[in-house]
């Protein structure tokens, strides 16, 4: 049997193997497993200062960029012993052994793993307990225009210098721009969750037409600071990670000057080398610039006593002490009428269409949900089609969800079993470790 193709790359005094390096990771762009370790190899120094020294969870895309990854939080049992781990525990009370990436020939030895992305948690190995990175997610919603979300991204500055901390921006590589913060490594997870809850409600009060913070989907508008990306077990795409585009846009550390008219595609696997080499990392001071949470956390305090208590956490997190009711606003008034409770009831009925392993089959099911109902298909606007992708135990599934506010009361469709309506939960997958990446 012919031997697998397969090249060496040196890195960090060490060689790499890189196996089947001309499989296609980017169809549209054409671009080659080899091609996304010659990138990382290339700003390698860059990437290493969002990575090194955490546990990070492995995002392996085997298959490229088009198909769906899956999520490896356990390190490979076959591994080399020059890959360092750690052992971490989840609020679900189970541990792992993540990988610790602390050089390049680490690096690219998950790239050869079918890693595009790199997902780091805002810890260091030598203390899981207290993030040093607090982390500014903002996450436009469907039709909204990415000025908007750079017009943001000056305001969470503001809000950051104003409480002392410097922020760190990037494009997320997608539609978004995240902030990084690092900070002294003193405070809970918690306490770090909350104080990005503070700023994520500061901005929100200074333009409320452009941002906001609720968590249920129904409620937003604009740009989501999304707050949750600060609890335990929650990683976010790393700067000079290369996202699973189709023309594999690289997520770019930026200066703060360059926000304002900054162009996500103009970063890409092939042009971000090429920019490091020309101007460096822009993100090179920031395992400099550790600041305290204290500010913030003291404008946390205000904000709850001004009424403003704690928000809702991700489904998968046990019910916190305060936390309000863990129920999406339009299913409170749906219980509201059942009950007579009398609360708070949501003015935008949403309802789950589709619930899909694969993207394309949820898609396919709006579809039909729309030959159903055409007259209610009819007066929908974009924005009120929600496609989340959402995360199971080991991979990602889809669900598209429709909100019915423009359509009269009277000719709203009642709500159906999801067409189609897959479970993530029935059963656990257990992806093999060894593959054809």
């Amino acid at each position: 049997m012919a031997k697998a193709q397969q090249t060496v790359l040196e890195v960090a005094s060490r060689e790499v193997v890189i196996t089947n390096p001309d499989k296609v990771y980017f169809p549209t762009a054409g671009y080659t497993k080899l091609d996304l370790a010659k990138y990382y190899a290339a700003v390698a120094e860059g990437a290493l200062r969002g990575i090194a020294g955490r546990p990070i969870v492995l995002k392996r895309y085997v298959n490229g960029a088009d198909a769906e990854p899956f999520f490896q939080k356990r390190a490979p049992d076959k591994r080399p012993d020059w890959i360092d781990t750690v052992e971490l525990r989840f609020p679900s009370g189970r541990t792992a052994c993540e990988i610790v990436i602390n050089n390049a020939a680490q690096l690219l030895w998950i790239v050869n793993l079918g890693c595009i992305d790199l997902n780091p948690h805002p810890v260091r190995a030598k203390d899981l307990e207290h993030p040093d990175e607090l982390r500014v997610d903002l996450d436009p919603g469907p039709g909204v225009a990415f000025e908007d979300v750079r017009r943001v991204a000056l305001v969470v500055r503001d809000v950051l210098e104003e409480h002392e901390l410097r922020g760190w921006p990037k494009t997320s590589g997608s539609r978004g721009i995240h902030v990084n913060v690092r900070i002294e490594p003193r405070w809970t997870f918690d306490q770090v969750r909350r104080a990005a809850l503070a700023v994520a409600r500061e901005v929100e009060r200074r333009v409320p037409q452009i941002a906001t913070s609720k968590w249920w989907k129904e409620e937003r508008h604009g740009v989501f600071l999304d707050y949750n990306q600060n609890a335990k077990d929650r990683t976010v795409a790393s700067a000079w990670s290369v996202r699973p585009t189709p023309d594999a846009r690289v997520s770019m550390p930026l200066e703060w000057d360059e926000v304002a008219d900054c162009d996500p595609a103009k970063y890409t696997l092939i042009t971000a080398p090429k920019f490091f080499a020309k101007h460096g990392d822009a993100s090179e001071g920031i395992d400099d610039a550790a600041g305290s949470l204290e500010k913030l956390l003291a404008l946390s305090a205000a904000q709850e006593e001004a009424g403003l208590g704690d928000a809702p956490w991700p489904p998968n997190y046990r019910k916190q002490e305060g936390e309000p009711p863990r129920v999406a606003p339009s299913r409170a008034k749906t219980n509201a009428k059942k009950t007579g409770s009398g609360r708070r009831q949501s003015k935008h009925p949403l309802i789950t269409v589709a619930n899909a392993e694969h993207k394309e089959d949820a898609l396919a099911g709006l579809e039909r949900w729309k030959k159903r109902h055409p007259k209610a298909a009819a007066k929908l606007e974009v924005d009120d089609v929600l496609i989340d992708a959402m995360r199971g135990r080991s991979s990602t599934w889809t669900r598209i969800r429709v909100n019915l506010r423009n359509v009269p009361e009277k000719e709203r469709p009642a709500e159906e079993t999801p067409d189609p309506d897959y479970d993530p939960w029935a059963r656990v997958r257990s992806p093999k470790t060894r593959s054809s990446s």
